[in-house]
C-alpha cells in the first residue's frame, strides 16, 4: 500500500428478503418525511405497498417523477415541496437515480439559493437534511456513498457532486425480479465499469485492492448468464446487487490513484443524448483501453489474465484478446458497443471535444486526457 488514504462508510446496510418492514424501527417518529419516487414501477413490483405500510403511523408526504439522469429541472420541484412542507428527514426509494437526485434535495431544502449551484461549487454546502434509501436497482451505489450525478436539461449538462451518505439503506433483492433485461444490463456494465475505473491505472499500488477488484469483476462475468437464464433466482440477484453495492462503497478504493474518465466521458454523451448511463459506459471503456494502452499496460495485463484468463501470447496478443473478451462481455448481456449503434456520430465528438477544451478538462489517473485525447478514445469507439 503506497498511498496515505482516510476511509470512512458511515452508512448501515440492511440486506435480505423482508428487509423493507424494518423502515418502522429506523425511521424518526417525530420527523417530517419527504419520500421521493421514479416512476410507477414501484407501485407495480409491490414495494409502494410495502413502504406504505410501514410507514401508516408516520407523517410523510411524497414526490414523484425524478428521472433516469435526474434533473435540476425536476428536483427543484421536490426541493420547493421540502421547503414548503418542512421537511426534517427524507427516503429514498428507487434506483441510483431517485438517490442522487435526493442527495441534491438533502443539501438544497436548507439552502438559499438556486440547487444548481451546489452541483457546480459543492462547497456551498451547508446543513442537510438526513435521508436513507430504500434500493430498487443495483449499479451505482449511491445507496452506500456519498457521490450524485446531476443533469441540467437546459443547458444538456451533467456533473458529479459530492454531499453525504445515506444514514442507511434497505436492500430487498425481491425487488429486483421484475426489472427489464435492458436495465439489468446496464446495471452490470456500470458496476463492472465502476471497479475498472479504481483498478486500470497504477500497477503495484496495493494488491488487497487489486484481489478484491478482481473478485467483484469474477463475480460478475459468473453471474450474467445466470441472471439472464432466471433472473428470479434469489442468491443470483443478491449477489449481484451486493456486488453493485461494493463497487463504489469505498471498500475497493483505499490507497489507489482512480481514474473516471470513461464516466465523464459518458456523461456527456447521456447529457446530449439522453442515452443510459451504462449503456454509455460499455462503449467508451473500450475507447479508453485502447487509446491509454501504454499507461496502462501492466494493469491491462493483469486485468486479461486474472479476471480473463489469458495467459497465451506475446504482450501485444494478449491485450488484443483482453480488449475483444472484454467487449464480447458486454454483448453477451445485451449492450452495443460502438457509437454507431446508438445513432451518435462525428458531430457529438467534435462537441464533446470542444466542450473540454474550453473547460480545460483533465481527465485519467494521470491527468493527460484532454479533449484531444477524448477525441481520440470517442473516434475509436464509433
Amino acid at each position: 500500500m503506497k498511498n496515505n488514504f482516510e476511509f470512512q462508510n458511515p452508512t448501515q446496510l440492511i440486506f435480505g428478503k423482508g428487509t423493507m418492514a424494518k423502515l418502522t424501527q429506523k425511521l424518526p417518529k417525530n420527523d417530517k418525511i419527504l419520500v421521493t419516487y421514479g416512476c410507477e414501477s414501484v407501485k407495480r413490483n409491490g414495494v409502494y405497498e410495502q413502504i406504505c405500510k410501514a410507514l401508516v403511523d408516520f407523517n410523510y408526504v411524497e414526490f414523484w417523477g425524478i428521472e433516469p439522469n435526474p434533473t435540476v429541472e425536476t428536483l427543484r420541484k421536490a426541493i420547493a415541496l421540502g421547503k414548503q412542507k418542512k421537511i426534517t428527514y427524507i427516503l429514498a426509494v428507487g434506483g441510483g437515480s431517485v438517490i442522487d437526485g435526493t442527495k441534491l434535495i438533502s443539501c438544497a431544502i436548507p439552502y438559499h439559493g438556486d440547487a444548481w449551484e451546489l452541483v457546480l461549487k459543492p462547497s456551498k454546502i451547508g446543513k442537510m437534511v438526513p435521508f436513507a434509501s430504500v434500493l430498487t436497482l443495483p449499479a451505482t451505489g449511491s445507496e452506500m456513498n456519498c457521490g450524485a450525478v446531476i443533469s441540467n436539461a437546459e443547458k444538456q449538462e451533467k456533473y458529479a457532486f459530492y454531499s453525504s451518505y445515506p444514514q442507511f439503506s434497505i436492500l430487498d433483492p425481491t425487488v429486483t425480479f421484475s426489472l427489464p433485461e435492458f436495465q439489468i444490463a446496464c446495471g452490470i456494465a456500470d458496476t463492472f465499469i465502476h471497479v475498472l475505473e479504481q483498478y486500470l491505472t497504477l500497477p503495484d499500488e496495493s494488491p488487497l485492492m487489486d484481489r478484491w477488484s478482481e473478485g467483484i469483476m469474477q463475480t460478475l462475468i459468473e453471474l450474467a448468464p445466470k441472471i439472464k437464464a432466471n433472473k428470479k433466482d434469489y442468491n443470483v440477484m443478491a449477489e449481484f446487487m451486493i456486488c453493485a453495492t461494493m463497487a463504489l462503497n469505498g471498500f475497493t478504493s483505499m490507497g489507489m490513484t482512480e481514474d473516471w474518465a470513461t464516466h465523464l466521458i459518458g456523461h456527456e454523451i447521456t447529457a446530449l443524448h439522453g442515452i443510459t448511463h451504462g449503456q454509455t459506459l460499455a462503449i467508451v471503456v473500450l475507447g479508453t483501453m485502447k487509446v491509454m494502452r501504454e499507461q496502462k499496460k501492466e494493469k491491462l495485463l493483469q486485468f486479461g489474465t486474472r479476471v480473463f484468463n489469458i495467459i497465451e501470447g506475446t504482450e501485444e496478443q494478449r491485450l488484443a484478446k483482453t480488449f475483444e473478451v472484454c467487449e464480447h462481455f458486454f454483448r453477451t448481456i445485451g449492450l452495443a458497443t460502438k457509437l454507431h449503434e446508438v445513432n451518435i456520430g462525428k458531430e457529438t465528438i467534435a462537441t464533446i471535444k470542444e466542450r473540454f477544451l474550453q473547460r480545460g478538462t483533465l481527465l485519467g489517473e494521470c491527468k493527460n486526457i484532454d479533449g484531444i485525447v477524448t477525441e481520440q478514445i470517442l473516434n475509436e469507439c464509433l
